[in-house]
């Protein structure tokens, strides 16, 4: 009998195997888990835009004043575009947060887009909306 050290090819095989399929399913649940993380700089950046145009009409009567240089932006990160709609009454505003196509976040089919208007109503697009806040 001979006295063998080491692993066979087969021993090998099956471990490589059982690694790919854990590294598989973990990067899948870190992949939605990244994304579901990242829709918090979206709601953040919303409810920033939204202080902001809410300052601009306490100072001056409308969200819409030339004074109040709101501009639409993207987020830090790069992984949303904040857009905001001031009708020309300067009454209201919805402001809508869209994934950054190219981004991680531009796979998110379970929120497409998030928005937020001047009366605090939040609302969104997708597959699952009630993820979006």
């Amino acid at each position: 009998m001979r006295n063998s050290k080491g692993f066979s090819l087969v021993e090998l095989l099956i471990v490589i195997a059982l690694i790919g399929i854990l590294m598989t399913i973990g990067v899948g649940f870190f992949g939605d888990r990244a994304v579901a993380a990242s829709r918090t700089e979206g709601r953040s950046a919303l409810q920033t835009a939204a202080g902001t145009l809410e300052k601009c009409r306490s100072l001056y009567g409308t969200y819409n004043h030339v004074n109040c240089n709101y501009v639409d932006f993207q987020t830090d990160s790069g992984y949303y575009d904040i857009t905001a709609a001031i009708p020309a009454a300067g009454t209201s505003f919805v402001l809508t947060a869209t994934p950054v196509a190219g981004a991680s976040q531009g796979r998110d089919t379970d929120c497409t887009s998030m928005t937020l208007t001047n009366t605090g109503i939040q609302g969104g697009t997708g597959a699952d909306i009630t993820k979006c806040w």
